[in-house]
């Protein structure tokens, strides 16, 4: 019965291991590629160890482009990330807050539209936003990619944090009001933290979304200055073909690394998050 147990267990963790190394293979085929001869990426395309560790791919591709490195993409991502991770934070949890706690008119109407603007595709909405930013002025800056987090955030992350507010006690609630709380001391004091692991969850799909935007930036940012890491890579694929797939894998490898330190240090809280979400 012991042997039939401990065969069971290894076969489970061999075949783990292996559908692990399978999901992961992309990641590192796409980093030692990034050491390689660009005449060797395609031609040996199975193996990862490199015949020859071209580590220069890397302060090439860093060089970037004429008078643009990719510093200034890197630091031009980083802003517009942070800030909409502030504001999805700030705004997503308020309007949660009062959609999951407080009664007004005409709140299952809003509700509904909120559920609705998350079905609904963003092809439909990308026209009639472009047309307003470009009427107020906002093209070809940071704005357009920044602002609309600052005023409801994703519908998304609103949805998520009202189901987590609805698994705390109303009861907490009451007694805050009983103590002397107010409405928004209520949210501050009670509410705010306890949404610890629903905050961390929206923030690390805020960062990931928007650091991984590629659409958003080609429409509005025309100036190479103000391009962010996705169109920089973009600028290493020539339309006759020429791609200089060295660099511009070193970059991408380079471009994956504030994502693993974001999920390594707050994969718990990411979790927790997910899985207590509309939980009593």
């Amino acid at each position: 019965m012991e042997n039939k147990r401990l065969l069971k267990d290894v076969i489970y963790y061999v075949f783990v291991t292996a559908f692990g190394f399978l999901m992961i293979y992309p990641i590192l085929w796409m980093f030692a590629s990034s050491l390689k001869p660009a005449e060797e990426i395609f031609n040996n395309a199975i193996s990862l160890l490199p015949s020859v560790f071209m580590w220069e791919n890397y302060p090439i591709g860093w060089e970037g482009f004429g008078r643009t490195g990719f510093d200034v993409f890197f630091r031009n991502s980083a802003i517009v990330t942070s800030l909409v991770v502030v504001g999805a934070i700030c705004s997503s949890s308020i309007v949660a807050y009062g959609f999951a706690r407080l009664n007004f008119k005409f709140k299952g109407v809003l509700f509904a539209c909120l559920m609705g603007t998350i079905m609904l595709p963003m092809q439909v909405t990308m026209i009639p936003q472009y047309v307003m930013f470009h009427n107020i002025g906002w093209v070809n800056t940071f704005y357009p990619l920044i602002v609309p987090a600052f005023l409801g955030g994703t519908p998304f992350f609103i949805f998520l944090l009202i189901q987590f507010i609805r698994g705390i006690p109303r009861e907490l609630d009451e007694a805050a009001i009983v103590d002397g709380c107010s409405t928004f001391g209520v949210f501050w004091r009670i509410i705010l933290p306890l949404l610890k692991p629903a905050l961390v969850t929206v923030a690390l799909f805020a960062f990931m979304w928007t650091w991984d935007d590629f659409l958003a930036p080609l429409i509005y940012l025309n100036s190479a200055d103000l391009h962010t890491v996705t169109i920089g890579l973009r600028n290493f694929m020539d339309a006759d073909g020429n791609t200089n797939w060295g660099p511009l894998l070193a970059m991408s490898s380079l471009s994956l690394v504030p994502q693993f330190i974001l999920f390594a240090f707050f994969q718990k809280y990411l979790v927790q998050g997910i899985a207590t979400t509309g939980l009593k």
